[in-house]
C-alpha cells in the first residue's frame, strides 16, 4: 500500500494558494472559531480581554512594519509615531466634526499613509543604517507635532477620545471592543497576505532581495518604496485609531521611541517578510511584559525589591530576548513553526 508522504503541486494555482492543504484550511478556520469563542469564555475578565483586544491592535500595526521592513527591506524607526498620527487623526476628527467611527478610522489610515510617504522620499538615495536614521528623524519631528500641537493633540495633557460607534452601537467595552478588534485584525490579514501575493508584493521582495537586479529588470525602485511606506504607514495609522478608540485617552508616550523599537523587535522575533511571523511577533512581545510581571508578582512578598526593580529587569529581558533570537533562531517564530509543519507533512519520512 502506498503511503503519501509530502505536499506536491503540480500548478503555478496550487503553489500560490493561501490555504496548501485540506488540513491547514481545517486548523485555520477552527483557529478562528475559538478566537470568536473566547471572549465568552473569559468575559468576566477584563484584564485578560484587555491583553487580547492589545494583542489584536499589535498584530495589524505589525503587519504594516513587516511588509516594509521584511517585505521591502527598508528598515524604519517611526513606526510607534506613525501609529500615534492615526490615533491623533481619528480622535480630532471624531471630536470636532462628529464624524462616523469607520469613516475616522479610514482618515486616520490614509493621513498616516501620506505622512509616511512623505518621510519615505529619502529612501530612494538612502538604505540600511542611513534610513533608519531618516526614520529617527520622523520620530522625534512627530514627536514634537504631538507635544506642540495642543489645539490638535492636547499636548502633554492628552487628548479624550470618543468610544468606537457603528450603526448608534456603542464598543465601550472590553468585550464588546475584543469583537471590533478581531473583525479588523482578520481583515488586515487577508489584505496584507493577498498583497505579499500580487504584482507589488513580488517588488517589494525582488527589492528587499537584489534591488540592483530588481531596477535592471524594470522595477521602479522609487514607485515602489514609497508604496511599500504607504501601505506600511497606514495598517499603522488603522491600528492607531483602534487604540485611540479603545483606551479613550492617548498622549504622547504612548507613541515615543521605545514604542517603535518593540514593534522592530516583534517583526524580528516573529520573522522578517512572514504574515504569521507578525502575528507570532505581536503575540510574544505582548504577552511577555505580563508574563514577567506575573512572576515578579510570584516573589514579591520573599523579594520586595523586584516590584521596584521590575521596569529595569523588563527592559532588560527584552534585550536579552531580541540577541537570543538573532543568535540562535535568527529566522524568528515563523521558522520554527514551518519547521515543525514539514516534519510532518513528511511524515514518516521526515528524515
Amino acid at each position: 500500500m502506498a503511503i503519501k508522504c509530502g505536499v506536491f503541486k503540480t500548478t503555478y494555482e496550487d503553489d500560490m494558494a493561501i490555504w496548501q492543504t485540506k488540513a491547514s484550511k481545517f486548523w485555520l478556520w477552527l483557529f478562528i472559531i475559538s478566537l470568536f469563542i473566547f471572549p465568552f469564555v473569559f468575559q468576566n475578565s477584563k484584564y485578560l480581554l484587555y491583553i487580547a483586544n492589545t494583542v489584536l491592535i499589535a498584530v495589524i500595526a505589525t503587519l504594516g512594519l513587516n511588509i516594509l521592513t521584511g517585505f521591502t527591506g527598508q528598515i524604519s524607526l517611526g513606526h510607534g509615531a506613525f501609529i500615534g498620527v492615526g490615533a491623533y487623526t481619528s480622535g480630532y476628527l471624531m471630536n470636532t466634526f462628529h464624524l462616523p467611527f469607520l469613516l475616522c478610522v479610514l482618515a486616520g489610515g490614509f493621513v498616516t499613509a501620506f505622512v509616511g510617504m512623505i518621510f519615505g522620499i529619502p529612501s530612494l538615495r538612502l538604505k540600511g543604517l542611513y534610513l533608519a536614521i531618516a526614520t529617527l528623524a520622523a520620530q522625534v519631528i512627530l514627536e514634537f507635532v504631538f507635544i506642540r500641537w495642543r489645539a490638535v493633540t492636547g499636548g502633554n495633557q492628552g487628548l479624550l477620545v470618543e468610544p468606537a460607534k457603528i450603526l448608534g452601537y456603542a464598543f465601550n467595552s472590553d468585550f464588546k471592543f475584543y469583537f471590533l478588534a478581531l473583525a479588523f485584525t482578520i481583515l488586515a490579514v487577508l489584505i496584507a497576505k493577498n498583497i505579499v501575493r500580487t504584482k507589488p508584493g513580488r517588488a517589494f521582495m525582488a527589492i528587499r532581495d537584489r534591488y540592483i537586479s530588481a531596477e535592471i529588470i524594470g522595477v521602479p525602485l522609487f514607485r515602489y518604496k514609497l508604496l511599500s511606506f504607504g501601505i506600511s504607514s497606514f495598517f499603522a495609522g488603522v491600528a492607531g485609531s483602534l487604540w485611540a478608540h479603545y483606551i479613550g485617552i492617548i498622549t504622547p508616550e504612548h507613541f515615543n521611541i521605545m514604542v517603535s523599537v518593540q514593534y522592530l523587535s516583534m517583526i524580528i522575533i516573529g520573522g522578517l517578510g512572514s504574515i504569521y511571523g507578525s502575528i507570532m511577533g505581536a503575540t510574544f512581545m505582548t504577552l511577555l511584559p505580563e508574563v514577567l510581571r506575573a512572576i515578579s508578582n510570584l516573589f514579591a512578598n520573599k523579594f520586595p525589591m523586584i516590584v521596584d526593580l521590575f521596569g529595569a529587569i523588563r527592559e532588560g529581558i527584552f534585550g536579552l530576548v531580541i540577541v537570543l533570537f538573532l543568535i540562535f533562531e535568527p529566522d524568528g517564530l515563523a521558522a520554527r513553526w514551518r519547521t515543525i509543519k514539514n516534519y510532518w507533512k513528511l511524515w514518516p519520512f521526515s528524515y
